[in-house]
């Protein structure tokens, strides 16, 4: 998996159950998250490849020197490893966080 924002470009807004609906086909576990307004996440990684995918708000990822804006609808491949920090926007994020099964 390689570090990549997938921009939302489809009609309307992303419905949470279509979008757990398709990461699940794709061998995905799945689970819904929301952080309130401006909660943020001190640098961390994980020992999985994970995979965000915002349904309402906003959030922004920092890896080295680079921020990566979530919006609503977009997409976050996050490879195992990648030491990231996170904080939501002004209105809170909720979001599907989802790496495969084993």
């Amino acid at each position: 998996m390689e570090l990549e924002v997938i921009p939302w470009e489809e009609a309307g807004s992303p419905i949470e159950r279509l979008v757990r609906q398709r990461l699940e086909a794709e061998g995905f576990d799945v689970v819904l998250w929301h952080d309130e307004p401006g909660a943020g996440y001190h640098p961390h990684s994980h020992d999985h490849d994970e995979v965000l995918w915002v349904v309402f708000g906003e959030m922004t990822f920092r890896v080295k020197d680079r921020d990566y804006l979530l919006r609503t609808g977009d997409r976050l491949m996050l490879p195992a490893a990648t030491v990231h920090t996170a904080r939501s926007g002004s209105r809170g994020a909720t979001y599907l966080i989802a790496q495969k099964k084993h």
